[in-house]
């Protein structure tokens, strides 16, 4: 059973009158489960094979090849299916509404199935998710995770569709989404990753889909435990401002709380293999007097019923400036984090309005952020939409000839954060 570990960071010493406690949660799972531990699984592969998918032709083969390297990497006893989604979704293998139990025999039969994939129709993603959910209710018991695959925006569909489909099969399984190409809409996939608890990213060329599907199902392997919750404990009189994950990359969990009781609420994580991830959890206290302590919250691991690992946050009123004025490290660093993601989206946002001076201001701050926590990844896709001349004082120039794949993955991977450790010692 793989075990987890949380630590703590945090300024416990508040000022009178302040009554909000923040503090970075690090959780690490040593994801050191067998192989006869591992929690039993389901895998859906989803393929967009709408019309578009076939121009060039090359993206329908990469698909079908990327297909086939996921399902070689499906642990025997999973049970798996691969799914086609078009205007409507229909199931590719098994094609009788089940899913295969994984083996050399159903794994190779799955390969050949993907010999008949056709790129015609249009895209409706919905019917897609709908689907995959109907498959993995078929297994009750198992975690489920899908891989989704699209080249263009969500066309046959209402925007309120989509949303009632992804109300109705959040929490069900965990879905990785992907875009191959500059055609579809970042915002719709980041949407559908975040409400199942996934990741959303963008495959450049079809000749790199092999080695993504490939690093996502060896992951998906690779993880321990069943669904695993965040579970926050605050004493009366106290309440959660917000829950948030800020490491690998931000995820906003605070509407997602599930009521224990009148002072808990569990936050879902969905599984862990061998990793570590920093949660941001910020409590309202009753003001206290000079000298008063007070156990603020207490955040637990979950998984089922049984408690894995569980870290306290506490507060402490003081009349000491020196104390109640320090600014904890982590703190500091993952509320920059959380404002590089916001400015570069308001950033892009208000560039495709036309809005160029907001547009500057935006993704100046964010370059500013950027540097200031060491996270050379976005600097890197910043300096391909912007030319920056003082990256201290955030001072840049929108640049003119910006492609369609540098603008969407800049926006992609606006989220993905990096760790105090990597960036601020």
């Amino acid at each position: 059973m793989s075990a987890f570990t949380t630590e703590c960071y945090q300024n416990e010493y508040l000022p009178l009158g302040v009554s909000e406690v923040n503090a970075i949660v690090t959780v690490t799972s040593d994801g050191t489960a067998g192989q006869a531990e591992q929690p039993e699984a389901a895998e859906i592969v989803i393929i967009d094979t709408s019309g578009s998918m076939g121009t060039p032709r090359r993206k329908i083969n990469a698909a079908r090849e990327a297909t086939s390297v996921a399902i070689d990497c499906i642990r025997d006893g999973v049970a798996f299916a691969v799914v086609a989604g078009t205007e409507v979704a229909r199931p590719v293998y098994p094609d009788d509404g089940a899913l295969a139990i994984a083996s050399d025999e159903t794994r190779a039969a799955a390969k050949r199935a993907l010999r008949n994939l056709q790129a015609a129709g249009g895209t409706a993603i919905g019917s897609w998710l709908t689907l995959a959910g109907q498959l993995f209710a078929t297994v009750p018991g198992r975690s489920c995770h899908a891989i989704l695959l699209t080249d263009g925006e969500n066309q046959h569909e209402t925007d309120e569709h989509l949303d009632g489909v992804l109300a109705e099969v959040e929490g069900r399984f965990q879905c990785d989404c992907r875009g191959i190409g500059t055609d579809w809409k970042v915002s719709e996939l980041r949407r559908i990753a975040s409400a199942l608890l996934g990741s959303v990213d963008i495959i450049p060329e079809p000749e790199a889909m092999a080695d993504d599907f490939q690093a996502l199902m060896q992951a998906a392997m690779g993880k321990a435990t069943g669904n695993v919750s965040l579970r926050v404990w605050t004493p009366q009189g106290a309440s959660v401002a917000f829950v948030r994950q800020v490491a690998p990359a931000i995820e906003e969990l605070t509407g997602r709380g599930v009521e224990v009781n009148p002072l808990t609420a569990d936050y879902p994580t969905a599984t862990w293999g061998r990793e570590s991830r920093d949660y941001h959890v910020c409590i309202n206290v009753p003001p206290r007097e000079v000298g008063d302590e007070m156990l603020a919250a207490r955040v637990s691991l979950v998984e089922g019923d049984e408690a894995r690992a569980q870290a306290l946050i506490k507060a402490i009123w003081t009349d000491d400036r020196q104390l109640s004025t320090h600014i904890n490290r982590e703190v500091a660093h993952y509320t920059g984090q959380a404002e590089l993601a916001d400015c570069i989206q308001a950033g892009l946002e208000a560039r495709k309005d036309g809005d160029l001076g907001t547009a500057t201001l935006k993704l100046g701050r964010a370059v500013q952020l950027a540097a200031e926590s060491g996270n050379d990844g976005t600097m890197k896709l910043l300096q391909a939409v912007v030319q920056v001349d003082d990256a201290a004082t955030g001072t840049v120039r929108l640049k003119h000839d910006i492609t369609a794949l540098d603008e969407m993955s800049l926006d992609t991977r606006s989220t993905a954060t990096v760790r105090v450790g990597s960036a601020a010692t």
